[in-house]
């Protein structure tokens, strides 16, 4: 089962956001999944396109996603996935 990990910078939005483990074989259906138990974050993560908002990339097994409109990268069940969503400002 992938698992999934957060930076802190979503749990100021989420506060009870911890990892989780996943059935889902797809980014897109994961997205789904946290949906559901965490409403509002895929609005973090996603565009109104659905297409991964520009603060955000998602790192499968240390290295970053390829494609970030359609989140088709590859995951198995020993998956590590990291959403991170980036901090500005001084």
């Amino acid at each position: 089962m992938p698992e999934i990990h957060f930076t802190q910078a979503l749990k100021r939005f989420f506060p009870k956001l911890e990892p989780v483990r996943s059935e889902k074989s797809s980014i897109p259906d994961i997205l789904e999944e946290l949906e559901e138990k965490y409403p509002g974050i895929s609005g973090y993560i996603l565009d109104d396109q659905g297409h991964l908002r520009k603060h955000v990339n998602i790192f499968i097994d240390g290295r970053m996603i390829s494609d970030r409109t359609g989140l088709s990268d590859e995951i198995d069940d020993q998956t590590e996935v990291y959403i991170m969503q980036a901090l500005s400002g001084g």
